[in-house]
């Protein structure tokens, strides 16, 4: 290490290389302090969360780079290869490899933090999933150290091989619901709050889509749990699409002897009276009548209603059959009881042949 020379004052190493050091790290945390506080109030104007995360994700690794970089630099002016000088090179290398460890730890953790609440898989397991991004980045970034250190890690990329992969025979039921569950995720055939209908006959809200099982919480308020593996390679009914709104259907039967046309105006009347007044009804919805059957002992027609979810047809269903009930007594409309014939002739021969037989 060379004396400097300042002004014909002769300035030691000891001296001046701290103070270089000094008003080096001194000048890039103002320039920094400075850049920030410009790029925040930017960022503050912004819809978007990213800038956000990334400037806070940003903030420790810059000032242990800052920190360390003054150091690498006084090395540069000792022309000298001494073990000081070596070490200040290593813990550059070390610190920055650290740098960008905490950087993408912090950025991952801000980014599910911020943004679970939007994917229902990560929703429900934040916890579980802040633990496993943590995990991978310091074991990546713990070998990316070793190896810069010269410390041959093939042996312990070996020993995680074959380590993984006995985990992963171990935990094969598992990872076979935890991949389905993210097929869930991405095809998105249900999601959080839709009604839906399962292979087995069970229907309700679907209540939480987690790594390892979906609930579904059924109208009497239970809660039916179905492996994800199961749940993706069965038949399932989602009342949701395309749309929340559905048709509700009602069959209704009149006497052979009724005026159809009277019959269709006055179920109409009805029907457009339930889909104004009863809740969960779709009020701007016209109803419609259209027969189909002549059937053994009525005129038989389908009314179509529609209702703003899947839950609301029941009682839409409950409130239209009543009034129609009383409107019909009201108008004269007959709905006929089933009609068994029995033909007395029959009867008798049957008798007759089996006395004579006899």
């Amino acid at each position: 290490m060379k004396d400097l020379i300042i002004l014909g004052f002769k300035v030691p190493a000891w001296l001046y290389i701290p103070a270089l050091y000094f008003i080096w790290v001194s000048l890039l945390l103002l320039i920094k302090k400075v850049i920030y506080v410009r790029i925040e109030k930017f960022a503050e104007k912004t819809q978007t969360r990213i800038d956000d995360i990334l400037l806070s994700s940003l903030n420790l690794p810059l000032v242990l780079l800052i920190f360390v970089s003054g150091g690498f630099l006084i090395s540069k002016f000792i022309l000298i290869e001494t073990p000081l000088i070596k070490g200040f090179n290593m813990a550059f290398k070390a610190t920055a490899i650290v740098a960008l460890i905490l950087f993408l730890d912090k950025l991952l953790r801000n980014l599910i933090e911020n943004y679970a609440s939007k994917i229902e898989i990560i929703k429900t397991s934040k916890g579980i999933t802040q633990g496993i991004v943590r995990l991978v980045v310091f074991s990546l970034g713990l070998l990316i150290l070793l190896d810069s250190f010269g410390v041959s890690i093939t042996p312990v990329l070996a020993s995680l091989g074959i380590g993984s992969l006995a985990v992963a025979l171990a935990l094969q039921p598992t990872l076979e619901n935890f991949f389905a569950g993210i097929q869930i995720i991405i095809d998105k055939p249900i999601r959080v709050g839709h009604f839906v209908k399962l292979d087995s006959g069970e229907e309700g809200y679907v209540e939480k889509v987690g790594w390892r099982s979906t609930w579904v919480r059924m109208l009497p308020n239970n809660v039916v749990v179905i492996p994800n593996k199961l749940l993706i390679n069965s038949k399932v009914l989602n009342y949701y699409y395309p749309q929340q709104e559905l048709a509700v259907l009602v069959q209704v039967g009149v006497h052979y002897e009724s005026d159809l046309e009277k019959v269709e105006r006055v179920t109409i009347e009805v029907a457009e009276e339930v889909m104004k007044e009863v809740e969960g009804g779709v009020p701007e919805f016209k109803p419609f009548i259209r027969y189909h059957t002549f059937n053994d002992f009525s005129i038989d027609f389908t009314v179509i209603l529609r209702a703003k979810e899947f839950v609301d047809n029941y009682l839409i269903k409950h409130e239209f059959i009543k009034r129609l009930h009383k409107r019909y007594k009201e108008e004269g409309i007959v709905i006929p009881y089933p009609i068994s014939a029995v033909n007395l002739s029959q009867e008798e021969a049957y008798r007759y042949f089996k006395g004579k037989n006899s």
